[in-house]
């Protein structure tokens, strides 16, 4: 007889058991620093104990470089340090000469993590959601955790409390504020602090987008670009969407969500294999979707940030599939308002629906025809894209003025403490001095 453990209690049992190996690790930790101070003079092992990273970033994909390198970048211009982890040993920072900037590759999954747990900085930025939930916790020696969005659309779309134990949040629309103060009034949670900062790679792909200049002469080309997911266009609709595009007759390029090749791996390998690259058909994995989207001249998507990415940058024509989207394991199924994507798509494009999929071509080709909605793609950018332009240098003012203020309280509480000690010295020598027989 099997003994069968379902997924959620797996899920728990794995936690618990990295709690207590984490924990024996610290006290071993601790054991052998108190040894060192004991057997090295002491000063010396203090000294290295003390020492902090003023600033760092974890990235857990090189898919996320297109929006830490315009923060990086700017903590270049301004000379300060700040090092870059990633769990990615082929992430392109790690190529990329900067005095300023140190990028390191501490390991994929749980040896990342077990990095991080440790790790001693006054503030860590990162895209990475679910802080404290899983494997990665939060370090006592980390001051301060700042989480940075990497899409323009709902962050509610996280696995659930994606957000709940980070200190602060770098937002791109009003909307997205109070989405989260409702998450936290109904979880009972302290008050984060929110900022408007924008969305630093939407900023350099626009940039881009300008030097690249106009494209050359090409077949008329669709990007399916889908999520991951049972929600998704594949969950929802399998390969019946890429025979269908096949059939427009119209160049088709597939980009797949990157976690679709880890989650859903086995449809991955069926999909390319009964459908394998042709001069009509291309996969693409790049780590940078710049080109794709450049290239193309309609996305098809479902809930997907990319639909954002598209419309808000290049200004051209969507359509997104009605794919039924399940809330259950996303903290948006906590909220009773709908999605602020779903209120906008059917706005700045046009839904695919199963009755719709046979006549694919005719959509696209009105879609083509269609003149850009302008007005509802203005209101859009304004609703979710703050800040354009300016993302990463009101990033880092963020972090260098949180910095500033967190090594204040440790100052002031210093002083304050020292204060207490001497009142309490003072008054212990006067009770002393009073006992004295005369």
């Amino acid at each position: 007889m099997k003994l069968y453990i379902d997924p959620g209690t797996g899920s728990m049992l794995f936690t618990i058991l990295i709690g207590v190996l984490g924990t024996g690790v610290y006290l071993l930790r601790n054991a052998f620093v108190k040894l060192k101070f004991l057997f090295s003079g002491g000063a010396k092992a203090k000294q290295a104990a003390e020492q902090r990273i003023p600033f760092a970033i974890f990235s857990d994909s090189k898919r996320y470089w297109n929006n830490f390198e315009p923060i990086c970048d700017e903590f270049e211009k301004r000379k300060l340090p700040i090092v870059y982890y990633t769990a990615s040993p082929d992430d392109p920072a790690l190529k990329k000469e900067s005095e300023y900037v140190k990028a390191e590759f501490i390991g994929e999954g749980n040896k990342a993590f077990s990095k991080l747990n440790y790790l001693k900085a006054d503030i860590l930025l990162s895209t990475t959601p679910g802080l404290d939930v899983y494997q990665w916790k939060r370090s006592k020696d980390v001051k301060w955790y700042v989480h940075v969005l990497h899409m323009a659309n709902d962050p509610t779309t996280y696995r659930m409390f994606g957000l709940d134990y980070y200190d602060a949040v770098l937002l791109s629309g009003d909307y997205q504020i109070r989405q989260q103060r409702q998450l936290e009034a109904l979880r009972g949670l302290p008050a984060k602090e929110l900022r408007l900062a924008g969305v630093p790679y939407l900023d350099t792909m626009r940039s881009r987008l300008e030097a690249a200049g106009p494209l050359p002469e090409h077949p008329t080309t669709v990007l399916l670009a889908p999520s991951w997911g049972k929600s998704s266009i594949f969950g929802r609709y399998g390969d019946r969407v890429i025979k269908a595009l096949l059939q427009t007759g119209y160049h088709v390029i597939v980009r797949p969500h990157p976690q679709s090749f880890t989650s859903e791996k086995e449809m991955m390998d069926r999909l390319m294999q009964d459908y394998p690259e042709s001069e009509q058909l291309e996969w693409n994995r790049d780590n940078d979707n710049f080109e794709c989207l450049r290239r193309s001249d309609i996305l098809i998507s479902d809930f997907s940030g990319v639909i954002f990415d598209y419309t808000l940058v290049f200004q051209r024509p969507v359509i997104y599939a009605d794919t039924a989207f399940d809330k259950a394991p996303y903290d948006a199924c906590w909220l009773e308002e709908e999605l602020w994507t779903f209120r906008t798509l059917p706005k700045i494009g046009a839904q695919l629906t199963e009755e719709g999929l046979p006549h694919l071509k005719e959509q696209i080709d009105e879609m083509l025809h269609s003149p850009v909605y302008q007005n509802a793609l203005e209101q859009a950018r304004g609703e979710t894209w703050a800040n354009p332009g300016q993302s990463a240098r009101i990033i880092a003012d963020y972090l260098v003025e949180k910095r500033e203020a967190l090594l204040e309280q440790d100052r002031t509480a210093e002083t304050t403490d020292k204060a207490q000690k001497h009142f309490k010295s003072r008054r212990h020598a006067k009770r002393e001095k009073e006992a004295v027989p005369h």
